[in-house]
């Protein structure tokens, strides 16, 4: 008795379902609608343009666009530079925060260059103990280099001096009837 009273899943599954297509279609449609609309209207602007190459001129009946000095006449010619000539006050304090705004500037403008200044004598500083310290371990280098090379030339010497004697006594061993 129960189930009578309650809807199936099923039937729950083919409402949801087209709740759905529904929601999509009212969402979407007129998009698609004008879409397909315009598509229509190319495409018999097309065929109608590929029937008949000649078609009728058109009329344009526009004004003509509206200047700025139309809009608002004298707009054009205010400049800054104009602000305040009359007024002779105006002009000089105009004139000392043109002044002032100079002078700032110029103090930014030297400080920036003496942090410039300070950054590049530091790295410069910095450059120096780099390079004096790789000129140390050159230095280093290059003495080692030397040492091994006279201990080499020196072990050639032994060497050499060592091959000598082993020759001599070689020979001599040969001498008194050793056989190798």
């Amino acid at each position: 008795m129960l189930s009578a009273s309650r809807p199936s899943g099923a039937c729950i599954k083919c409402l949801l379902v087209t709740f759905a297509v529904a929601s999509a279609l009212y969402v979407s449609g007129p998009a698609l609608f004008w879409k397909f609309q315009k598509g229509f209207v190319v495409a018999q602007a097309l065929s109608s343009s590929a029937t008949s190459s000649n078609c009728p001129p058109c009329v344009c009946d526009c004004p003509p666009p509206l200047s700025l000095d139309a809009i608002a006449p004298g707009l054009s010619n205010l400049s800054i530079t104009d602000c305040g000539k009359n007024d002779s006050e105006i002009g000089q304090e105009m004139q000392k925060q043109f002044v002032e705004l100079l002078t700032e500037e110029l103090k930014l403008q030297q400080v920036v260059a003496e942090e410039k200044a300070r950054h590049m004598n530091s790295t410069l500083i910095d450059a120096k103990k780099s390079a004096s310290q790789y000129q140390k371990e050159a230095q280093k280098c290059i003495a080692a280099t030397e040492i091994c090379e006279a201990a080499r030339e020196r072990a050639e010497a032994a060497l050499r001096k060592e091959t000598k004697i082993t020759d001599l006594w070689e020979q001599r061993a040969r001498q008194l009837g050793w056989a190798s």
